[in-house]
């Protein structure tokens, strides 16, 4: 597989510093939601990243080789950091270079996607989130949160975790992570259909 983390961290910094921070400053909410190829905002300024390129309402801006000053100055975007309202949050600047490949950015949006589609099946009435601190899909359905991260430092490819929210019936194997479950899309069969049954599996063993 396409190593995936220069353009995870990539992206996570575009994400972070170009379109969820400049909502967060005008339209206060970090929320982001999944689109065709990527991702983007829910509220003004819009803005989105769809196959690895920065797009807005006028224009489309490449990523890869740019550093996120030139992408801002050349988008008319003002960067704003989300570090005083995350605990964890990007460590590239505006010199920092970006590196993004297409058939990586295309894996990422695909997880995106295999998330945002099993959370509608599993949870439909249950609001779905992009969070750009942990770059993950997630939805709350009680005390228990499920999602779909594009990878990070503790797994580094797409996976489906379920957080319990109680240690009550986690003495199962299903509950292999210190924090809950987590499992590679890819081990779990890589559709989404394979998904929705491990976040009901998920939630049964919780539920009995």
């Amino acid at each position: 597989m396409t190593d995936l983390e220069p353009t995870r961290l990539s992206l996570h910094a575009v994400a972070e510093l170009l379109v969820a921070g400049p909502q967060k400053r005008d339209s206060d909410t970090v929320r982001l939601r999944r689109v065709p190829g990527g991702f983007g905002t829910v509220k003004a300024p819009e803005a989105s990243v769809v196959d690895g390129d920065l797009v807005t309402e006028s224009a489309s801006f490449a990523l890869d080789g740019q550093t996120i000053g030139e992408v801002a100055a050349a988008a008319g975007i003002t960067p704003f950091d989300l570090r005083q309202w995350h605990r964890d949050f990007t460590s590239f600047t505006t010199d920092s270079a970006l590196t993004v490949d297409a058939d990586a950015a295309g894996v990422l949006a695909d997880a995106w996607r295999i998330g945002d589609e099993a959370l509608a099946a599993f949870a439909p009435d249950t609001e779905r989130v992009l969070w750009p601190e942990h770059f993950d899909m997630a939805a709350t359905v009680g005390a228990m949160t499920f999602g779909v991260s594009p990878g990070d430092h503790f797994i580094g490819v797409p996976y489906a975790y379920v957080l319990p929210g109680t240690t009550d019936g986690v003495d199962d194997p299903f509950w292999n992570q210190s924090f809950g479950a987590a499992t590679t899309i890819a081990d779990l069969g890589g559709r989404t259909e394979d998904v929705v049954a491990y976040f009901e599996q998920g939630r049964a063993l919780l539920n009995g």
